[in-house]
């Protein structure tokens, strides 16, 4: 697994801001709060996107934000860990790793159609015409991952295949693409015989209409995941804490974004709704099933 520090040190920080007006409060870093966001495949579509969201929490908090697009899951995690930002929104695994090694707290999550939290599944396929016709056919083939610090792009997949009698790190021949874009790729233009699928890319690949499902055999999808938590850095002043907190729980953005950017961030509601740490309990307990130990991640 690799070095964290190392990682966002190579890989660095694409930065993005939305400004607001003067705060009645003070507001950190010099009127800035720090608004850290996964990397995104779609970089040039929810650039833009990020940076209405940002201009939303402007507005509650009367500071400027600003919006760092990470390049990677690892960089997000050491950049809270290091203290350059003072919330983000992370993966779900990605957060408990962020959870333990940099104290990041779960306060909010984009709100579905319901008014709760959006969850959405991880995904096993194959393309039609590969021969795989189960699960057990995955064994000694060649399998797209994503990034080995992703929820659905690794660790679910990964958890699906042992369930299934493989062993995921020496009973296929894994490639890791580095993006869920990359991985559907390889997965439509053949390049792999089978791969990790998200629904979260498949209504974006719809959208764009590259995904077609009569091309595609799923073979494991997984419980319902709770999507991306935005969370705070715990270390903060309480005071600091808490109104990052309210201002996260309380966005509206149903305004500000088109159905379909709304879609692209599984936040169908237009808002963000209360969540906490023990939503994310399901994603420890496959961490158990699968024996990775959270604190050698980090060295």
């Amino acid at each position: 697994m690799p070095n964290l520090r190392a990682l966002a040190i190579a890989t660095g920080l694409a930065l993005t801001s939305a400004t607001a007006q003067a705060a009645p409060e003070p507001c950190p870093n010099g009127g800035t709060v720090r608004f850290g966001v996964e990397p995104f495949e779609a970089a040039a579509r929810m650039t833009p996107i990020f940076n209405k969201i940002g201009e939303a929490l402007s507005q509650k908090l009367g500071c400027k934000v600003q919006v760092l697009i990470t390049s990677s899951y690892t960089a997000e995690i050491e950049a809270m860990r290091a203290g350059k930002l003072e919330f983000g929104e992370f993966g779900p695994f990605s957060y408990v790793l962020a959870h333990q090694v940099a104290d990041a707290q779960a306060v909010a999550a984009y709100a579905g159609l319901d008014g709760k939290p959006e969850t959405y599944t991880a995904g096993i396929f194959t393309w039609k015409g590969s021969g795989i016709t189960s699960l057990k056919d995955v064994s000694g083939k060649t399998f797209a991952f994503s990034d080995p610090a992703s929820t659905s792009g690794h660790l679910f997949p990964a958890y699906g295949l042992a369930k299934a009698g493989i062993d995921p790190d020496k009973g296929i021949h894994a490639y890791y693409t580095g993006s869920h874009t990359a991985s559907f790729e390889a997965l439509r233009n053949h390049k792999v015989q089978a791969g990790e699928l998200n629904s979260t890319q498949i209504t974006s690949a719809t959208m764009t209409g590259e995904y077609n499902p009569v091309d595609f055999v799923a073979l494991w999808r997984s419980q319902p995941i709770p999507d991306d938590p935005i969370a705070v850095r715990g270390d903060l002043p309480s005071a600091l804490k808490a109104r990052l907190t309210n201002a996260a729980r309380s966005l509206d953005f149903s305004k500000l974004l088109t159905p379909d950017e709304m879609k692209s961030i599984a936040a169908s509601g237009g808002r963000t709704v209360p969540q906490d740490d023990a939503a994310f309990d399901v994603i420890r307990n496959v961490v158990t099933f699968m024996h990775i130990d959270l604190a050698k991640m980090n060295q």
